[in-house]
């Protein structure tokens, strides 16, 4: 008998790791993939696996023998005018946000087949694929790649394998902290958004459960932009 598993790559902080709560609140076995456990909530029920998405391969010991589904979260912010992003920042940025998540794909291919039709992969993109913002060139060319394999992906497993994509605008997570640091530029940020609030990490999380379940079964190869509006709406 196979022990139904969900593998949250990046789940030890921001939306990942409010992915892993809800997910293990809901009593799913629930892995965390990531470099560290030190910042887990000693409650949190979860397994843990130590890697590195830029330098590590997740390897067959690691895993169990079934998964049902993989949260890709890893990401990077590095804005920064066109002319002073090098080659390295674009290099960077596309090993974090893609290689490591094919790799990822990659390793856990046999386990989600084991599913049967109902395994689920759902990758993070940002508003800035889809909404052209300034100082975002190297970020924005690794997330339209994923939002590519996506669609790829979720064509070539379908109907074994569905494949979605969450594009959020600035969420309140460890990774954005730099720009909502001040009392001054919370609320800038949230005057920029049409529903007048930046996101919360539970508003990712939310949807990213959802795609995980059986109630989002006849989904696939979508890019859900939870935003506050700014992709669609002036």
């Amino acid at each position: 008998m196979y022990i139904v598993s969900y593998l949250i790559v990046g789940g030890s902080s921001g939306i990942g790791l409010k992915i892993s709560e809800l997910l293990g609140k809901s009593g799913r076995e629930t892995i965390i993939a990531s470099r560290t456990k030190e910042k887990l909530p000693e409650n949190l029920q979860a397994g843990h696996i130590q890697t590195d998405v830029t330098t590590d391969v997740l390897s067959d010991d690691m895993l169990p023998e079934l998964l049902e589904g993989v949260v890709y979260c890893p990401g990077t912010i590095k804005l920064r005018p066109f002319h002073r992003l090098k080659d390295d920042d674009f290099l960077n940025d596309f090993m974090v946000n893609v290689i490591g998540a094919v790799r990822t794909v990659r390793a856990c291919l046999p386990r989600l087949k084991k599913a049967g039709n109902s395994a689920s992969v759902v990758f993070f993109s940002t508003v800035a694929v889809d909404t052209g913002m300034p100082y975002h060139a190297s970020i924005a060319s690794a997330k339209g790649a994923i939002q590519g394999l996506t669609r790829s992906l979720a064509a070539e497993l379908a109907p074994q394998i569905r494949v979605n994509t969450i594009a959020p605008s600035l969420t309140d997570t460890p990774l954005a902290e730099q720009f909502l640091s001040t009392e001054q530029k919370r609320k800038l940020a949230a005057e920029r958004h049409p529903l007048q609030r930046y996101g919360k990490p539970e508003d990712c999380a939310n949807l990213a459960v959802f795609l995980l379940g059986e109630e989002s079964s006849w989904i696939t190869g979508q890019v859900f932009h939870v935003d506050g509006g700014m992709s669609s709406i002036k």
